[in-house]
């Protein structure tokens, strides 16, 4: 054997003047470096056994591991989502609290995740010592929430695939008309009969085009092109056939979920005044009634009577169930729906309670 071969059996860490030992204690060094690079082969084979066989079967037809290694493929999941330290942390709460098997399927079924983040919600609220850290737990648990929506995969490839609660904005030439789907099954889809702002129903002939525009409840956009087929009567109700499209077009992905529901809201003009350090907002006394139509912790839809210009800023403030909320927003457009304006506006500042409330709203986690 070579100088330079004997060298290689040992690690780099052993010196040369190591090596011109006695030979009883060469021997016994020899036993030690055998037995640890043996312990080392066991421990090794050990993992692999692990990983092949200890496991529970997935949603995904994959072996999920159990344990510490199920605890560092949801680590290592969590992380490439995007999600801190701290959302970890908090993602490791709510799977523990619900005793989640497969974190995998969950993270990619808003349904689960929903169930398992309003338990968790309601954890806290219980076991919090303090508003403080309340609020702040839940402010983490929402930001965790937000980001594993986008991480939501699948979308509509057709109408036949919506459901009775989904709402739709039609196009009629400059017209345009919300409604709800009151039925998606059959040969047509089934929608509200659209309404002027007296509550009258507007006829639209046989034949009529119609472009339409969609968000799932998982902030996904979508817009198709349609045209009328008849009326019928769904329930009870007065329903306008659309022809079924398989044509959905994917627009965009909001930031945040967003949740359609009638809110009374009232709001107040902001000025600003002065320059500089100087500079400071002054809330107009006169108030602006008017319904949220839509929100999200990202902003909100709100219909008013009066006219409201582009790029004004707007104190909101709306009270539901025990719940007051107030947020500083700016109108970023407007839009006429028959004799109502619908102002679009982005939310600047909110406090941490108003965001963690709106969110509680959005995702339905709140007692209403």
């Amino acid at each position: 054997m070579t100088l330079l071969n004997f060298l290689a059996l040992y690690p780099l860490q052993v010196s040369i003047g190591d090596m011109w030992k006695k030979p009883e204690s060469a021997g016994k060094e020899t036993v030690i470096i055998v037995v640890f690079f043996g312990i080392l082969i066991l421990f090794i084979l050990l993992i692999n056994v692990l990983k092949s066989k200890n496991g529970v079967p997935s949603g995904s037809g994959k072996t999920m591991p159990t344990g510490l290694f199920a605890k560092l493929a949801l680590h290592r999941m969590a992380r490439d989502i995007g999600l801190n330290s701290e959302q970890i942390k908090m993602l490791d709460f709510v799977f523990k609290t619900d005793q989640v098997t497969d974190p995998e399927k969950s993270i990619t079924t808003p349904a689960l995740l929903d169930r398992h983040f309003r338990r968790a919600y309601r954890v806290i609220e219980q076991s919090s010592k303090s508003d403080e850290e309340l609020q702040y737990k839940h402010t983490v648990l929402f930001s965790t929430r937000n980001l594993l929506e986008n991480r939501v995969s699948g979308g509509l490839t057709s109408t036949r695939q919506l459901k009775d609660d989904n709402s739709l904005i039609l196009n009629n030439g400059k017209e345009k008309y919300e409604v709800l789907v009151l039925s998606p099954n059959g040969e047509n889809l089934a929608v509200e009969c659209p309404k002027n702002a007296l509550g009258s129903q507007i006829k639209l002939q046989k034949g009529t085009r119609i472009g339409a525009l969609l968000f799932t409840k998982n902030n996904k956009g979508f817009s198709f092109e349609t045209h009328v087929t008849g009326y019928t009567s769904v329930h009870g109700r007065n329903a306008l056939l659309l022809a079924h499209s398989n044509k959905l077009k994917f627009l965009s992905q909001r930031r945040f979920r967003r949740r359609q529901m009638v809110i009374a809201t009232n709001l107040y003009l902001v000025y600003v005044e002065g320059s500089g350090k100087k500079q400071r907002l002054i809330v107009d006394k006169r108030r602006l009634a008017g319904n949220i139509a839509d929100i999200s912790v990202g902003g909100c839809s709100i219909k008013v009577k009066a006219p409201v210009q582009v790029g004004a800023r707007m104190k909101i403030e709306f009270t539901q169930g025990d719940y007051n909320v107030a947020a500083l927003g700016q109108v970023l457009r407007t839009n006429r729906i028959s004799a109502v304006t619908v102002i679009h506006i982005k939310f600047l500042k909110v406090s941490r309670k108003s965001m963690n409330y709106i969110n509680a709203f959005v995702y339905e986690y709140a007692n209403e």
